[in-house]
């Protein structure tokens, strides 16, 4: 989903600038003037557009954590049972 939000971004500022509306680069830089500006766009554009996605798959990783933890606590006092 990142990556498409940055292509979406490259494509526009690529048309952008292929439509005059924003500047060159200087001499052969363009390509990489217009990756930099579509990572800096990106970036908070992902943060804020992906929320919810990010929050579901932090929700799932704390369930597993948690899980195992309990079966390392359990294996930890059938140890110190059996000791």
């Amino acid at each position: 989903m990142r990556l498409g939000i940055f292509a979406g971004c490259f494509l526009a500022l690529w048309g952008l600038v292929y439509l005059r509306v924003l500047p060159r680069g200087l001499g052969d830089s363009n390509l990489l003037w217009v990756l930099v500006l579509a990572v800096v766009i990106s970036a908070p554009l992902s943060f804020v557009l992906l929320r919810k996605q990010r929050d579901a798959m932090s929700a799932q990783i704390a369930v597993k954590v948690d899980r195992a933890k309990s079966r390392l606590d359990s294996n930890r006092s059938q140890e110190d049972g059996a000791a």
